[in-house]
């Protein structure tokens, strides 16, 4: 926990809540599901794209009226909205991590203490954003410029690099959970329990 930060909270009229923050509920992992989303479904429709000559009985099966080119158009935009994202994910993660107040005799199913949690999952957020956001610029010089005629709108090399990533995010998340439900970081529900508290009384609005 940043004392300082906390000053300075104070000063603006912000006081802590049951969670330890400024506002009711954390924003970190809200985010952090638009970012997952939104990229697995880049990544997912730029293969659907990739493997449409495969897929085209079964659409046309389903009467479904679809082009090639509509599955790398969702997947553009979603990359594209995904990189967008992740800055205010990455943005509300380090400032709630600064908030943080983790138990310090705990250690997770991984066996890391809460601070290791925490550093590794706020350097690997930083490293996430920055793979992200090359990944949407890639996507952007493939759309744009090195196969803009080109049937096959992306690289298996890119769609490699995706599902590399994908797995990445699962070990990156999984940190994020454990610094949720067995550091108890933000946790306001589980921790009012733990206190001993009723959280229906303490967080009514």
């Amino acid at each position: 926990m940043n004392p300082q930060l906390i000053e300075q909270l104070k000063q603006l009229g912000m006081e802590l809540g049951a969670n330890g923050l400024p506002y009711r509920f954390p924003l970190h992992p809200n985010f952090v599901h638009l970012t997952l989303g939104l990229f697995i479904i880049a990544i997912t429709f730029d293969f659907a794209g990739t493997l449409f000559p495969l897929e085209r009985p079964v659409l046309k099966f389903f009467s479904i009226p679809v082009s090639r080119f509509n599955f790398f158009d969702v997947a553009w935009y979603n990359a594209l909205a995904a990189s967008v994202i992740t800055f205010f994910t990455v943005a509300a993660g380090f400032f709630e991590m600064l908030l943080a107040n983790p138990p310090a005799d705990i250690k997770s199913d991984w066996g890391l203490g809460a601070g290791t949690t925490m550093l590794l999952h706020g350097v690997g957020g930083v490293l996430l954003l920055t793979l992200i956001v090359a990944m949407t610029i890639w996507r952007g010089y493939q759309r744009f410029r090195w196969r803009k005629n080109h049937p096959l709108q992306v690289q298996w090399s890119y769609l490699l690099a995706g599902v590399f990533i994908l797995g990445y995010m699962f070990v990156h998340g999984t940190l994020g959970a454990q610094l949720g439900a067995e550091f108890g970081v933000h946790g306001t529900a589980a921790g009012l329990i733990q206190e001993g508290e009723n959280p229906n009384q303490v967080l009514q609005p």
